[in-house]
């Protein structure tokens, strides 16, 4: 695993500051002067490739696209997957990403500017276009085999490691690189800020901002950065003698078939009933769900009662991590996994910060306000995207 995030860059500064329930969330008066409704973001830091990239490959890669190459660089150093191995081996790439907002502006804003088409720039093609993490990752790595983005809103993310498991479970590759990536400038996320999604507050404080299933919940936070995960067949990883954290033990999905804004429950129930059915596990094996919750009045009341009604009488610790990194996106689905996988691995759930008290329809659910030392074995990942998109993972310690 690698991780690029407000809550750090490293998975020991992640899971300290997840353990410490430490906000990633800033308040921006670059985004109130643009004319933002709302102030606050996550505070995503710069990456410097300099070190690593030359400088004519780094003007093909957008800032997300950045984001992924160093949160891709640690995932192989941590699975021992060496430049010797990759070179001689078909290992693929899929990952996560629905928008290149800033890199597309900029580009046609030159071409407006001095009316002309060469004004872009010969970098621009590459930087805008949608799969351009995964172009840039197969080209830096030389992967030769899959070579794919998804793109499924917030939880493409999620769906890339589905895809991943379902090729390796079928036979078609023995390892994979996947993840998600989001560009945390404010132009890819205006037009959210425009149809009233993010979040407000009369005190202006950016760590109360995002406060998932809370009954004052108002909207989301963005958020961003990179996260990326190896997975592999076991025999593969057994063969080469990688460390192997855990097994991805069953994919669900489904579309809400619905409004193009609005979740339902039917969708995001279906999405854990499929996960669940395919695992051959009962619930009471969940030990946790990290649960999509955005912080959105909707959104998070849905969610609940889709997990209250897969659940039933199970009390299952249910948290969302956006509380402490606001909505990460379209890397949502691959960086909650690692979230949770710290948790895992360490014997703790992050509390869901922010949590005071919960309306009449997230009631249903056991949340967990406060980082609580409890060990687990598995658990359930939700991610749910525009559109009706729906992916659920279940994942089990080794």
């Amino acid at each position: 695993m690698g991780i690029w995030s407000c809550l750090g860059t490293t998975l020991d500064e992640v899971c300290k500051s997840l353990y410490s329930g430490k906000s990633g969330i800033v308040y921006s008066q670059e985004r109130m002067d643009a004319g933002f409704r709302s102030p606050f973001c996550a505070d995503v830091p710069k990456a410097d490739l300099k070190p690593f990239v030359n400088r004519n490959f780094r003007q093909f890669m957008p800032e997300e696209a950045q984001y992924a190459y160093m949160a891709t660089r640690d995932a192989l150093a941590a699975a021992k997957l060496d430049q010797d191995y990759i070179d001689s081996h078909e290992v693929g790439v899929i990952y996560g990403n629905d928008s290149v907002a800033e890199a597309t502006m900029r580009s046609l804003d030159k071409f407006r500017q001095y009316g002309s088409t060469a004004a872009c720039g010969s970098g621009a093609i590459f930087q805008s276009m949608n799969s351009t993490v995964t172009m840039n990752l197969a080209c830096l790595f030389h992967l030769k085999g899959i070579n794919l983005t998804a793109s499924a809103a917030c939880a493409s993310g999620s769906h890339s490691i589905g895809l991943a498991w379902l090729l390796i479970r079928n036979g078609l590759q023995d390892c994979v690189i996947c993840g998600g990536a989001q560009e945390a400038n404010m132009y890819g996320v205006a037009s959210f800020d425009g149809i009233q999604s993010f979040a407000l507050r009369t005190d202006n404080d950016p760590t109360k901002a995002s406060r998932p299933f809370d009954k004052d919940r108002n909207g989301l936070v963005p958020g961003g950065g990179a996260a990326t995960l190896v997975v592999e067949s076991y025999e593969s990883a057994v063969k080469r003698g990688a460390p192997i954290l855990a097994e991805i033990v069953s994919w669900g999905f489904s579309g809400n078939g619905d409004h193009i804004s609005t979740p339902n429950i039917e969708g995001p129930a279906r999405s854990l009933e499929l996960c669940l059915e395919k695992s051959g596990m009962q619930v009471s094996e969940i030990g946790y769900v990290n649960a999509h919750a955005t912080s959105t009045k909707i959104g998070d009341s849905r969610e609940a009662q889709a997990i209250a009604r897969i659940f039933g009488d199970y009390r299952v610790p249910v948290t969302s991590t956006k509380s402490q990194t606001g909505h990460e996106m379209w890397m949502a689905g691959a960086s909650e996994i690692i979230y949770t996988m710290l948790m895992m691995k360490n014997g703790f759930i992050a509390g869901n910060v922010n949590f005071e008290q919960p309306d009449d329809e997230t009631a249903c659910v056991n949340i967990l306000p406060e980082t609580r030392e409890i060990g687990f074995d598995a658990f359930l990942s939700n991610s749910f995207g525009f559109g009706g998109t729906n992916s659920t993972l279940i994942v089990k310690n080794l």
